[in-house]
């Protein structure tokens, strides 16, 4: 007698689908079809208009139904794999929590890519294991490389050019707080850096003005500012880019500053503390901006050097807003694209 192995009928072309929720669901039309079901999320700059605005609002609708039973949209245990190069409080946990309440798991996995074994090979692994891939590295080009060689979802959850997830829970944050965006002004103080790349991308694509104030040799890459600008000419919003951190926070209706030295620049701390000391976020820097102006921080903060303790725990402060909102800006990437 001899057995007939019959060759298995696999579609490599296509990420798993989620299963749908059992009843009628607030959420359910996050199941159908749309340009980000199985694509990478590696920057602001590779979103759509329609598609960051589809994130939004299904952020805003995942957090409006938080307990919600019918929120478990992944009813086959989809599984989402999270390489960590640097360390994480709000990514790993918001990230692992998010999977949970979707009803998936979340592996958590630490160490430098491309060391014990190719960046290309971790990515063609792990697509035969998991549904959707969350990436927190140090070069850019590494989260790009996994997306190229992984069949399934690449999520950048920070890399050295861009933080597209902590740009989306801001704007979340900003809508809350301020309704229509479009015409707002944000002001960011500080040193140019992947959350204020995607900042940048963010308001530019969304027609939220965005003035930005820098020290000489610390502005955006010429490639990410250029980028701004174009879609600034299609959204109406206006990009002032100076020098004098109050010409930037004047008359505007959110501040956001970040640290002056980020993970993998710590020989330059103590340099950069002098070049930043005039862009710190403090009561008299916010006395230029409006009445009601919102104060962002992405967190972890430097308190007592980018920004005070008066003002981080002041009443505008909406940074504790903004760290929640990366639990319902992630549920929402990973309902959408896995």
């Amino acid at each position: 007698m001899s057995l007939t192995t019959k060759p298995l009928a696999l579609n490599m072309n296509k990420p798993q689908r989620m299963a749908k929720p059992s009843g009628t669901s607030p959420l359910a039309f996050v199941l159908e079809e749309h340009s980000l079901r199985g694509k990478d999320i590696t920057g602001i700059e590779n979103l759509s208009i329609s598609e960051l605005n589809l994130i939004l609002d299904v952020a805003a609708k995942l957090k409006e139904n938080k307990f919600d039973e019918t929120q478990t949209l992944f009813g086959k245990g989809q599984t989402l794999a999270m390489l960590f190069e640097k360390p994480s409080l709000r990514t790993r946990v918001t990230f692992e929590a998010g999977m949970t309440q979707l009803g998936g798991h979340a592996i958590y996995l630490e160490g430098k890519l491309g060391e014990r074994e190719s960046v290309n090979d971790i990515g063609k692994n792990l697509e035969r294991w998991v549904d959707g891939i969350m990436a927190r590295t140090f070069e850019h080009e590494t989260v790009v490389a996994l997306a190229a060689n992984a069949n399934v979802p690449v999520i950048n959850g920070l890399s050295n050019k861009e933080h597209p997830c902590q740009a989306l829970a801001d704007f979340q944050t900003l809508i809350e707080h301020k309704g229509n965006i479009k015409g707002l002004k944000m002001a960011y103080v500080g040193d140019a850096n992947n959350v204020s790349n995607s900042l940048l991308l963010l308001a530019a694509s969304l027609g939220t003005d965005f003035a930005m104030a820098c020290p000489h040799k610390y502005e955006p890459q010429a490639s990410i500012w250029m980028k701004a600008l174009e879609l600034a000419k299609i959204s109406g919003a206006n990009l002032t880019l100076v020098e004098d951190p109050k010409l930037a926070v004047e008359g505007a209706d959110a501040v956001y500053t970040d640290v002056w030295t980020s993970m993998g620049q710590e020989a330059e701390a103590k340099e950069r503390e002098k070049i930043f000391a005039p862009y710190q976020l403090n009561g008299n820097l916010l006395k230029h901006a409006k009445e009601d102006a919102l104060v962002m921080h992405c967190l972890p903060a430097h308190r007592g050097l980018e920004i005070t303790d008066e003002v981080i725990d002041g009443p505008n402060s909406v940074v504790f807003d903004q760290a929640e909102n990366r639990l319902h800006a992630q549920k929402a990437i990973m309902a959408l694209v896995l």
